[in-house]
């Protein structure tokens, strides 16, 4: 009886441990999400507020601020994850707190029996009766197995309880850690939830300045739509050149994927296996428009097709090459700053809005090699460069192959 239960309080605790680990590889991953959240947080007022008393253009303080705001409704929303994690699990160790204490009592219990039993027939006497009373040898043999087993179970069960007893204080100490964390994070979520509520007054307030001119600005969007659907098709062209050359070089025909040579198929394959892993096309930046079709956060009405993402930096930031490859073309379009393609194998990263440039055609490139410079526009102060990647034809999006995104 005592054995059986001694196996169950062991494979409870061994449930209880399984649980706990799971819940604490996801506050930690949690944990890591709120610290790069609030690092992002400090990006955004670093690289789109520092010069926000300079500036004129309203549009680019709603659109600012609209970036700011979804970081903070995200960070909010992780915190809140992490604090009802803490919630369940605080719960649950005064749960199994509860419980290994009823447990410890009755080993307490059994073992003080235990002890008085022993008590009562220590003496040597007692022992010799026991064994000279058996009926055959056999039956001896048994009972100072008998007596070796119990002796051992009871040394087992003094460690058992001394074991519990320690668990329980680590239990204790965990459970008021989790507390005390908990109130931090519920503190700290409130300030953020202030902030954020500040910080869509102000949004909303622009708003207002801008609504007598919405159809003038929904007029400016479709006119940088139009502009940025005709890079966009200046570049699905010279990708589709690209792919006809390399395969009339082959000896084929066709214009939607590339045929590779053995060097180009390895590159290919290097590059698509570092996705998610691929470095930023800047040292530093936050993204302030994301891949898609998506609402105009100023204009609500109007809606806009993003083939990459944008990015935001300080002046004069360096562009650089998030692998190696060739520069495949350099783009000038009338009315638009160079873009800059690289082309990997079957895949090709595009980077336009270029101040400057500091490759050519041709060029062959690695990791991280500068190959210009992001323009800074002086109206509205912004410093951005929009970063896409296509596979032949296929636009994808980089969110899913840039380091942590």
């Amino acid at each position: 009886m005592y054995r059986g239960l001694f196996c169950i309080l062991l494979f409870s605790y061994g449930i209880g441990s399984g649980v706990a680990q799971t819940t604490s590889s996801r506050q930690k991953a949690l944990e890591e999400q709120r610290i790069r959240l609030k690092n992002e947080i400090q990006q955004i007022n670093t690289l789109l507020f520092s010069s926000k008393k300079t500036r004129k253009n309203v549009v680019t303080e709603v659109e600012d601020l609209q970036v700011k705001l979804s970081v903070r409704e995200e960070l909010i929303r992780v915190t809140n994850a992490q604090v009802n994690y803490l919630t369940r699990k605080i719960n649950l160790n005064e749960r199994t707190i509860s419980e290994q204490r009823k447990e410890l009592e009755v080993l307490r219990e059994d073992y003080a029996k235990m002890i008085q039993n022993a008590y009562a027939s220590k003496s040597l006497q007692n022992r010799l009766m026991f064994l000279f009373s058996s009926e055959n040898f056999q039956q001896a043999y048994k009972r100072i197995q008998y007596l070796k087993q119990y002796t051992r179970y009871r040394r087992k069960q003094g460690i058992a309880i001394a074991e519990k007893t320690q668990l329980l204080q680590q239990l204790n100490t965990t459970l008021l850690e989790e507390k005390e964390k908990k109130q931090q994070l519920v503190q700290e979520n409130k300030a953020v939830q202030e902030q954020l509520r500040k910080e869509r007054n102000e949004q909303q307030g622009l708003i207002k300045r801008l609504r007598q001119k919405e159809r003038s600005l929904a007029l400016q969007i479709s006119k940088k739509e139009q502009e940025a659907r005709a890079i966009d098709k200046e570049i699905d062209r010279l990708i589709k050149e690209a792919i006809a050359a390399s395969n009339r070089a082959a000896g084929k025909k066709g214009e939607k994927t590339f045929e590779l040579t053995p060097e180009a198929k390895l590159l290919a394959a290097n590059f698509e296996a570092n996705k998610g892993r691929l470095p930023w096309p800047l040292e530093k930046g936050v993204v302030v428009q994301r891949f898609g079709k998506q609402q105009h956060p100023v204009v609500k009405t109007t809606t806009i097709q993003s083939n990459g993402v944008t990015i935001a930096t300080s002046p004069s930031s360096t562009v650089r090459a998030v692998f190696e490859g060739e520069v495949m073309s350099v783009v000038s379009f009338k009315g638009s700053n160079p873009s800059v393609l690289i082309r990997h194998g079957n895949y090709i990263t595009v980077y336009k809005n270029l101040g400057k440039l500091y490759v050519k055609k041709g060029d062959k490139v690695k990791a991280k090699d500068p190959i210009g410079e992001v323009f800074t526009n002086q109206q509205t102060g912004k410093t951005e460069i929009q970063f896409s990647i296509f596979n032949n034809i296929k636009v994808l999006n980089p969110q899913g192959w840039l380091y942590q995104m």
